[in-house]
């Protein structure tokens, strides 16, 4: 055989494998999106949902009165509301609604909407997390404790396409903030019939999912698969591109890394950390490394001994070595904590009170009764079931064990199940971490009030609530910035949490998606995503 037939024969028996393609590339060029979604998510209802994962499924089902802009956080996108104006003081707002903004059952969304909605989210009897975040709004937070009626709260419907919303006080950044899925609406008559307003456990987001957002809810298989597909009643729906979002629950970093090298799914929304450093030095194109908004940090339950002693938790804090497990661990660019408001807000430096200090610790573990770690108790530290969190937890237990002399029990948990063993306060020491929902400061304090569904420390200090409260009834931009940071000095002086490291987003992406621009808050509309083939 001659050497020419030889190779014509080769290059048949590569064709095959050449024209093979992987599960991403028929979605991609079906425009169907795989998205590695880390863990199952707690809840689709927005009002009930307290989980980035879940935050991401439900921004595509639904929209509130201001969307996120495709690559800027601080420029507010109309979404229901066309237009918006305020009085001039920035207290009072009043939202004009598109007249083709439609829920995916048909009805027109209205101003009525939004106020069943914001009744329900407030309504103490529903027990919402994030029913802080409507506190801006005027007796908000006096009817979420039951001291005054609905009535009260300052939302009127001028009609049924304009709302109007007054503050407790000016708040220039007023449209960022509604933007948060806290603030979306419900479809009023599916909430009804699936158990009325304040049913906690309703069913609605598995039964019967209305939304008004680009897409609609097709699938739901636990622990397998969630997928939406554009909603053809939305108002933008020319907009949107993509015709299905799947998402994949994975809390296994290294399955899902494995999954996007098979051309399995086009993001992997985390790094196993010790191959960062390998991607960065080939220059592998679907890393993406990128600021984001974020704090990671343990939570203390200041309700039990010895963490109720302020000079316990700071000598914890204090014996944590934040560069090493920046350096030797997590490996993508992440910061030192050393406050808690991590940098990027506009105007606003966080307090510098977060050190690594080994003989500081030691002295106060002594002052608290603790020499050398003896006769401390032996506590335990949980967190949700992932490789970086337990490298972390295991560093840092060593850390403790050989500066304080102190034993702590790992125990790792189930997502779901993680977040409810903190949610119940039947913890020592929790994992933790929070991403701004907005780029201001008061995004990260305000939930360390008395009270907050999301402070889960059962710590409380009065002057700390009145400077939050007060913040929002201040005109002065700088005095406001400077009782928020008044604020967080005492939150760090006091330490209920221990600052660990500032997040960066490090993740990877299919090069063929467009429309993914990096954000300090990592909200991408879907909307604008799409594959370019």
């Amino acid at each position: 055989m001659k050497l020419a037939q030889i190779f014509a024969l080769g290059a048949l028996a590569i064709i095959p494998c050449l024209l093979a393609n992987t599960p991403a590339d028929e979605a991609a060029q079906q425009q169907i999106l795989l998205f590695g979604n880390s863990s199952e998510p707690p809840s689709l209802d927005p009002h009930i949902n307290a989980s980035v994962n879940g935050s991401r499924i439900i921004n595509c089902l639904m929209e509130g009165l201001i969307s996120y802009h495709r690559d800027n956080d601080n420029i507010p996108e109309p979404g229901v509301a066309e237009t918006w104006e305020h009085d001039g003081s920035y207290r009072v707002w009043t939202f004009h609604f598109r007249d083709n903004a439609r829920w995916s059952n048909g009805d027109p969304v209205t101003a009525n909407d939004f106020v069943y909605s914001y009744n329900r989210i407030l309504n103490p009897e529903l027990g919402a997390r994030y029913a802080q975040l409507l506190y801006t709004i005027k007796n908000a937070q006096a009817y979420n404790e039951s001291k005054v009626p609905f009535s009260d709260v300052g939302i009127r419907v001028v009609d049924d396409s304009t709302l109007e919303i007054e503050l407790e006080g000016p708040t220039p950044h007023f449209p960022n903030i509604v933007k948060h899925a806290s603030w979306f609406p419900v479809h009023p008559p599916t909430i009804e019939s699936a158990g009325g307003m304040v049913k906690q456990d309703s069913n609605w987001t598995r039964e019967n999912y209305v939304g008004n957002g680009a897409f609609t809810l097709m699938e739901w298989s636990m622990n397998k698969v969630i997928i939406v597909e554009k909603n053809p009643l939305y108002w933008d729906a020319d907009t949107v591109r993509l015709k299905e979002v799947h998402f994949f629950p994975t809390e296994n970093a290294n399955t899902d890394n494995q999954r996007f090298d098979a051309g399995s799914n086009h993001y992997v929304n985390t790094i196993p950390s010790d191959l960062i450093p390998t991607y960065i030095a080939t220059g592998e194109p679907s890393l993406r490394v990128e600021p984001y908004l974020g704090t990671y940090f343990y939570r203390f339950n200041t309700r039990k001994k010895p963490l109720d002693d302020v000079s316990v938790r700071q000598a914890l804090t204090m014996a944590i070595n934040q560069r090493a497990i920046v350096r030797r661990i997590t490996k993508g660019g992440q910061f030192p904590a050393t406050g808690y408001t991590p940098p990027g807000i506009s105007g606003y430096e966080a307090p510098e009170l977060v050190k690594y200090n080994p003989r500081d610790a030691r002295n106060l573990l002594a002052e608290a009764g603790f020499p050398e770690g003896k006769g401390f108790p032996k506590l335990t530290l949980i967190y949700n079931t992932s490789e970086a969190h337990r490298d972390i937890a295991i560093a840092i237990q060593q850390m403790w064990k050989s500066i304080l002399g102190i034993d702590i029990d790992l125990r790792n948990q189930e997502w779901k199940v993680f977040l409810d063993t903190v949610q119940q306060g039947d913890y020592d020491i929790a994992r933790a971490g929070w991403i701004g929902d907005y780029m201001y400061p008061d995004t990260f304090l305000f939930m360390w009030t008395t009270g907050n569904g999301n402070n889960e420390t059962g710590w409380s200090n009065t002057e700390y609530d009145k400077l939050i409260s007060n913040s929002y009834l201040e005109a002065n931009a700088e005095k406001r910035l400077k009782m928020l940071y008044d604020a967080e000095t005492i939150l760090l002086e006091e330490m209920p949490i221990a600052p660990i490291y500032f997040y960066t987003r490090n993740y990877r992406l299919d090069t063929r998606v467009i429309g993914w621009n990096p954000k300090f808050l990592d909200n991408h509309p879907f909307k604008y995503v799409y594959f370019e083939n």
